[in-house]
């Protein structure tokens, strides 16, 4: 008898806590690759015992959360970009969540409205020149870009790339349609060949002589600079960066964002929350400096010493919301002028 009352109590005990235990792992869609983010999940299980799995890719994990729809096993999103961000709650693919650590740790422009999700940490949109052919006080705006005087020195990636396609979103919300297409008409003039390659491959051109200027998201400067490959080390020797728009009255340097949100059918929302939390969180955020170059979207924590290193900037702090919401007409400007 006594030994049936145990297995009874044992019985219930087991049925009571094993979903809670089993709750104790998330899974995760990423766009960032592992090596990125394996960091912060490694700390973030250390300190909380809250198991993680990732499954990454570049495209398509929007479409297959949306595929598996109730049955997905997604917990959580990892993104980016706020392009990407948008799509997964364009398709209704988030969870409104409330928290006032998110509320408190991220300000009201770097998040969505309906707290769907949410921004992570910011990278400048940033002009790269030859230090030795560019004076200081040259180029100090976007707009300067558009200058006949640099014809054939100006070298990007293809600008239907998001990063490019924010940063033609962010000169559309300033000025509109006409003026941003007559900006981008005056960029594209000043091409000193096709757009191809990546950010890092920009550098490289500069550094072969192909083009004196480029846009660049500020991290990769810093991977350039700190690579294990001491030729792309060689190719920042003579780059100076230029964080625009930063005058008097001016609106400041574009930023876009990392950012993530909890997945609509997640089946542990609570320890999906805990993991936005803890990256917005003092110790996530300085790593976010210190592993990738990316500047923290807390208010309370300040840039790595690297980051700070670079000089200070004024960031144009027009919602990043915005940047998603115009960026099919920044798509069609960069089309109608060939970028």
């Amino acid at each position: 008898m006594k030994t049936n009352l145990i297995s009874f109590i044992f019985f219930i005990i087991t049925f009571i806590f094993t979903p809670y235990l089993m709750s104790k792992e998330i899974n995760i869609y990423s766009h960032r690759q592992p090596f990125l983010i394996n960091p912060f999940l490694e700390l973030f299980t250390k300190d909380t015992g809250i198991k993680t799995n990732v499954v990454y890719s570049k495209k398509g994990l929007a479409q297959r959360l949306k595929a598996e729809g109730e049955n997905s096993p997604a917990d959580i999103i990892l993104t980016v970009d706020i392009g990407r961000l948008y799509i997964y709650d364009d398709l209704d693919l988030l969870s409104p969540v409330e928290s006032k650590k998110l509320i408190k740790n991220i300000p009201p422009y770097l998040r969505s409205p309906e707290n769907t999700w949410f921004g992570l940490s910011k990278r400048a949109r940033v002009i790269v020149v030859n230090n030795t052919k560019i004076t200081e006080g040259e180029i100090t705006r976007l707009e300067d870009l558009a200058d006949p005087k640099w014809k054939g020195q100006i070298c990007t990636r293809p600008g239907s790339h998001v990063y490019n396609r924010g940063i033609m979103a962010s000169v559309l919300a300033e000025y509109g349609v006409e003026k941003t297409e007559e900006w981008a008409k005056g960029l594209v003039a000043n091409f000193a060949k096709r757009p191809q390659g990546n950010d890092r491959a920009q550098v490289k051109a500069i550094y072969e002589g192909e083009c004196t200027i480029a846009i660049i998201n500020n991290y990769y400067y810093g991977k350039l600079k700190f690579s294990d490959d001491p030729e792309q080390r060689k190719w920042v020797e003579n780059v100076r960066l230029i964080f625009p728009n930063q005058g008097d009255g001016d609106r400041g340097a574009h930023v876009n964002i990392s950012g993530g949100g909890i997945a609509k059918y997640s089946q542990n929302k609570k320890e999906a929350l805990a993991l936005l939390e803890f990256l917005t969180s003092e110790k996530a955020q300085k790593l976010y400096g210190e592993i990738n170059f990316e500047y923290p979207v807390n208010p309370n924590v300040s840039p790595s010493e690297e980051l700070q290193n670079w000089g200070e900037f004024r960031e144009d702090n027009l919602p990043i919301i915005k940047i998603a919401e115009l960026a099919p007409d920044a798509q069609k400007i960069i089309d109608r002028v060939g970028w």
